[in-house]
């Protein structure tokens, strides 16, 4: 492996800056907060970053806390005290769920929420040294290739999928972005920080150079609001949703008064599908509702050719949500 410098960081804006400094002094820059997305990606030489931001440094960003508006979420909290929080398993257990989902144990105690956000795709192409178009090349090489976990939904010019399961969740709390740069900070809604490849296909954020997310607010939620967040894998550990799906409704009773629902590993964003949502504006929800809601959902998909497979999966992974929801 090659030599790497690294900098402890001692605060957000100290990152930015180190970064910034770094960067004009000819070096490749990465942030690391738990690192385990960064190491792979230096393993597989999809990171060319010879200076690594160490956030673990950094004393802000690790809590978790409600003060009436909302709930802040800092972007060094890990996963498994995201997943274990009281807090968050109270009012916004869909974000709960999502990040108990991902990996493993061990992967959970070391990943972070921003970490998991923020995550580069896993593609097999671009980690295997093609020069696709998340490698600065001029092909996705999914299009007429293996692309049986690409995207059904907002591809082109490239098919990745997006990692996160952890962002589906916070887009369906309409959740804003805190964001720490070399100029000060910024807040950016959850749905405008994602990013379609037709805006820019080597990126999947808005995130500009220099910048790192640093935490989250999730504005307060109604007493009469439930959520969830179910996955599909191909396998019970260490992998990423085939199907992911966060649904969050304020209800009256059983009737639908509003819902959000959102999906993971379809498509190079989190996913919303807007036409389930209207759908279920004033229904009561049921066995029937919920079923049809799932094949709402895949009206506007475009699979390729080899994953169509991921169909049935979102129709079964809406409706089941759905029915969770109706449990409470």
């Amino acid at each position: 492996m090659k030599a790497l410098t690294n900098i402890n960081a001692t605060s957000f804006s100290d990152a930015a800056s180190a970064a910034q400094q770094a960067r004009q002094q000819g070096h490749a820059v990465a942030f690391s907060g738990g690192g385990t997305d960064l190491l792979q990606q230096i393993k597989d030489g999809t990171d060319l970053a010879d200076v690594i931001i160490n956030l673990r440094s950094v004393a802000d960003g690790r809590a978790i806390e409600s003060d009436g508006a909302g709930v802040s979420i800092g972007g060094l909290v890990t996963l498994t005290e995201l997943s274990e929080d009281p807090l968050v398993n109270s009012g916004l257990s869909a974000i709960a769920q999502a990040a108990g989902s991902v990996g493993t144990p061990q992967i959970r105690n070391v990943g972070t929420m921003a970490g998991n956000v923020t995550q580069r795709p896993w593609c097999w192409y671009y980690r295997n040294g093609f020069n696709c178009f998340k490698a600065g090349g001029d092909e996705c090489f999914s299009v007429n290739g293996e692309n049986g976990q690409h995207a059904i939904f907002g591809g082109g010019p490239s098919y990745i999928v997006h990692p996160s399961d952890v962002a589906p969740a916070l887009v369906a709390f309409d959740a804003v972005f805190q964001v720490t740069g070399p100029n000060g900070d910024r807040e950016v809604s959850a749905e405008d920080f994602f990013l379609l490849p037709i805006t820019n296909p080597e990126r999947e954020n808005s995130l500009v150079e220099n910048e790192l997310l640093t935490g989250v607010r999730i504005p307060a939620v109604s007493a009469n609001t439930v959520s969830t967040y179910h996955k599909i894998m191909d396998r019970e550990a260490w992998t990423h949703a085939e199907v992911g799906v966060a649904a969050v409704i304020q209800r009256d009773g059983n009737e639908v008064q509003n819902a959000k629902v959102v999906l993971a590993g379809v498509a190079p964003i989190p996913w919303r599908v807007q036409a389930v949502e209207d759908f279920l504006a004033g229904q009561q929800i049921s066995a029937a509702v919920a079923r049809e809601a799932g094949e709402i959902g895949v009206q506007d998909a475009q699979p390729l050719s080899n994953n169509a497979h991921k169909l049935p999966m979102v129709t079964s992974a809406i409706e089941q949500a759905i029915l969770n929801l109706a449990a409470g």
